[in-house]
């Protein structure tokens, strides 16, 4: 019987027929899982951008969603590539995340810019969802030798990194100064008094530095 090392040896070496069985199945249940996750995104971006206030952020959801529209049709690649018929697992997480971004919209205001930010943020959750999704099963592909899935999955992977970019880039030169002038506009509609005698030349907090 091999050793604990051994096993371990066997296992990152490839050489290991049990868990590369095992490996296998994980990377189908994953697919499955992201196949799902796509479905869901991209139903949920058609109404994130009918939401949104500023043609800037809509667009940017559209675009995202035709991607996504892209990235189903590899996953539908996938499936034929490794001989499995091509079903989606429902994925809690997703789910989550859609939901609080229609929490997000009802708790603001239709028309204003702060309904963009809260947007913005909800998109850059399921993109960091979206990225750690891809870039697990893009390592499982290495590891099995899916050549060709790999290559695949590399591809929709840069895609999320480069959405998650551009949203970052939106929200930084856009939606942060505009929502910040309708805040002072209508002070006291979000965080009364929130603006201290001495602001420090740092930015706190994520994308949006609020």
């Amino acid at each position: 019987m091999a050793t604990l090392l051994e096993q371990i040896e066997n296992f990152f070496g490839g050489n290991d027929t049990n868990t590369d069985e095992g490996l296998r199945d994980l990377f189908i249940s994953e697919l499955k899982s992201v196949y799902y996750t796509e479905k869901q995104i991209t139903k949920a971006l058609g109404e994130q951008a009918e939401a949104s206030t500023t043609d800037e952020v809509r667009q940017a959801f559209l675009q995202h969603q035709e991607e996504s529209h892209l990235q189903q049709e590899r996953l539908d690649d996938i499936f034929r590539i490794i001989g499995v018929k091509t079903e989606e697992r429902s994925a809690d997480a997703i789910d989550g995340l859609i939901e609080d971004a229609k929490r997000m919209i009802s708790d603001t205001e239709t028309g204003s810019l702060t309904r963009d930010a809260g947007l913005i943020i909800s998109a850059q959750k399921v993109e960091h969802y979206e990225i750690a999704i891809y870039g697990s099963l893009l390592t499982l592909a290495h590891v099995l030798d899916f050549t060709q899935s790999a290559e695949l999955l590399a591809l929709s992977l840069e895609e999320e990194k480069e959405t998650d970019r551009k949203l970052t880039i939106l929200a930084e030169s856009f939606i942060n100064n505009r929502s910040k002038a309708e805040e002072e506009a209508h002070p006291g509609s979000h965080h009364e008094g929130r603006h201290p005698a001495h602001t420090p030349d740092v930015t706190l907090g994520g994308t949006l530095g609020v």
